[in-house]
């Protein structure tokens, strides 16, 4: 029989490829959460086959763990594990935690402390280890990000997060957004705030990225400005991109009649008015798609939700009776 009792704190750890001694990262992090005194439970989402770590996670279940195991068929991404823990949960806040180390323990009451005044909290490592060129890497990618949604974030790669029920239920995640997570939220309208906690010592990448690695990022950062910024608003992107191609096409091509009709220069061999007829052809179809777009958000914005409601305060009419003195016509939206 499945628990469905609620609870207070849900906690989710993915395991992928990178994992950690699940036994012992369960027993830092439930001492952690104890320590809270409020009720809890950890989902473990197996990301692929690890059966060593299913084992060993089986093993804390039998001798009395609150823990629940999802174990997915394959490797899916973290996003997947994610939102398959998210449908597992019933805690009130949920937290994911990474399968390895990458803060102290200790700090999680702090994530969590952090939704007294907002709805999202994540974690910033600070101060940082590791290698220059790893420094390198996580300025310039935080650096794209901050450049295209103007959001200041330092450590979007941490993994250690605290959030509201609600954010879970209006956020879907897909491909590798988990990184974006607190993005998103932004995006929708909750408050998101970002915690400095000591890195644990034990938080060390050995391995390097492959150069495909780095270009999914980089289209990753793309795919979040057009989702941040361009969602309600298709036109503005395809038809500034588009306007800029078939104006420097215009441009181009009435160079070249003007150099045909009144210096007599040939055009039949000359490469450039291909060219010229490409950007314009190319820049009309961008505007065309970003005009496309514009007609299906107005076709669907009756059932697009970007916003979340924090209060409303309703005005109760003088002449109407009230069913009682105690009543309050003020209604919380949280």
């Amino acid at each position: 029989m499945i628990d469905r009792s609620p609870v207070e704190i849900s906690v989710i750890v993915p395991i992928g490829a990178r994992h950690a001694d699940v036994a012992a990262l369960y027993q830092d992090y439930r001492g952690a959460i104890e320590s809270l005194g409020r009720s809890h439970e950890f989902v473990f989402v197996l990301d692929g086959r690890y059966p060593d770590v299913l084992a060993s996670l089986e093993r804390l279940q039998q001798g009395g763990e609150p823990i629940t195991i999802v174990s997915l068929t394959r490797a899916f991404g973290e996003s997947t594990a994610l939102m398959a823990g998210f449908e597992r949960t019933r805690g009130s806040i949920v937290v994911t935690l990474p399968g390895y180390y990458q803060i102290e323990s200790n700090e999680i009451p702090r994530l969590l402390a952090a939704l007294e005044t907002a709805d999202v909290a994540i974690a910033r490592r600070w101060p940082r280890s590791g290698s220059r060129f790893e420094s390198l890497r996580r300025s310039v990618f935080h650096r794209a990000l901050r450049t295209m949604t103007r959001l200041e974030f330092g450590d979007l790669g941490c993994s250690a997060r605290a959030m509201r029920r609600r954010v879970i239920e209006e956020i879907s995640l897909y491909g590798d957004q988990h990184r974006f997570l607190a993005v998103l939220a932004d995006r929708q309208g909750f408050r998101v705030t970002e915690v400095t906690v000591r890195q644990s010592p034990r938080d060390r990448f050995e391995g390097r990225y492959r150069l495909r690695e780095y270009a999914h990022r980089m289209l990753d950062i793309v795919t979040v400005l057009f989702l941040v910024r361009f969602t309600k608003k298709p036109l503005r992107f395809f038809g500034m991109i588009g306007l800029t191609l078939a104006g420097i096409g215009a441009l181009l091509l009435g160079y070249l009649i003007v150099a045909r009709l009144g210096f007599g220069e040939p055009l039949a061999d000359r490469p450039a008015l291909l060219l010229t007829s490409l950007l314009v052809v190319l820049g009309l179809q961008l505007f065309a798609i970003g005009l496309l777009g514009e007609l299906i958000i107005f076709t669907h914005a009756r059932d697009i939700k970007d916003y979340q409601v924090e209060s409303v305060l309703q005005f109760a009419d003088a002449t109407e009776p009230r069913p009682s003195d105690a009543s309050h016509d003020q209604i919380a939206a949280r």
